[in-house]
């Protein structure tokens, strides 16, 4: 697959506004004393980053969101195609924004709902990798109506690629160990600042901090909590809950004793397939890599 200029330089961006974000928290840690690689960072940089986006990329896209096109030819009609692409950018921004701070609210109300999204809050230590913590479905869903819209509407091919990397940068920030005051702009604009709150295994913050990149939904609705010279003590979930993430996505489905699960037959055989097939793999990579 070949790339286009505009998706070279976003990918660009997203490289060193990720070092920089990494940079920053090192310097001025939220959470004094988390280390890089703590507690599930190649789960989420491994299989969430990398694995899940790139084949769910391929899924959403190719064949959903592409074939309805096909189909329909809802892009022919070209809605915005006139639009500046600058204006486009900013509309399906705020366009998905709105939908997501409802959705991201009802996903923590409806029982079903949270089943997919519980994942996204397991992680114990946060930091700018964690929010690539979600279960499949999660993304299936919220992707494919974020970025359908704007391939049907008839949007500037360069709006996909500009509007994803806005997605991880801010997604990157707002789950980040840095220490940020952000004084007025904390009622525009989301950051660490809200956000960590929203991941605090505390109960005043179960059902608040929803808004992803603006702040003001919170705001507006009533549900932003942000107290006074105070952090949150504790992140994750209040339950136990597995750390695979072939097990996180089976989670969802089959509740299953979590403890109980690790010292049982079934438990162990997993456990052993699954260590000796990384095993396995990185011979094959040795391997690869003494003949390059």
């Amino acid at each position: 697959m070949k790339w286009t200029q505009v998706e070279i330089v976003t990918f660009l961006i997203l490289i060193i506004s990720t070092l920089v974000i990494i940079i920053l928290e090192r310097i001025f840690p939220y959470t004094p004393g988390l280390k890089f690689f703590r507690k599930g960072f190649w789960t989420d940089f491994f299989w969430y980053t990398l694995v899940q986006s790139y084949v769910l990329k391929i899924i959403i896209f190719d064949y959903i969101i592409l074939p309805l096109d096909n189909k329909f030819q809802f892009s022919s009609l070209q809605l915005v195609t006139s639009w500046p692409i600058w204006v486009q950018v900013l509309f399906f921004l705020f366009l998905h924004d709105f939908y997501i701070y409802w959705f991201h609210r009802l996903q923590h109300t409806n029982k079903i709902l949270w089943r997919t999204h519980e994942a996204h809050h397991s992680n114990t230590e946060v930091d700018w990798i964690a929010g690539a913590r979600s279960h499949s479905l999660e993304i299936l869903i919220n992707q494919t109506i974020e970025f359908a819209p704007i391939i049907f509407l008839g949007a500037a091919p360069e709006v996909v690629p500009i509007k994803a990397l806005i997605d991880a940068v801010w997604g990157n920030y707002i789950h980040s160990n840095i220490d940020v005051r952000s004084g007025f702009l904390v009622y525009i604009i989301n950051g660490p600042e809200l956000h960590r709150w929203h991941h605090a295994d505390d109960k005043r913050v179960f059902f608040a901090n929803y808004a992803t990149k603006f702040a003001f939904w919170d705001w507006i609705f009533g549900t932003a909590f942000l107290p006074a010279n105070e952090k949150p003590q504790k992140f994750g979930l209040y339950y136990p809950y597995p750390n695979d993430y072939l097990l996180q996505h089976i989670f969802a489905f089959w509740r299953f004793d979590v403890e109980k699960f690790s010292h049982s037959k079934a438990g162990s055989l997993y456990c052993n397939t699954r260590q000796k097939l990384l095993l396995f793999w990185e011979k094959i990579l040795g391997k690869l890599v003494k003949l390059k």
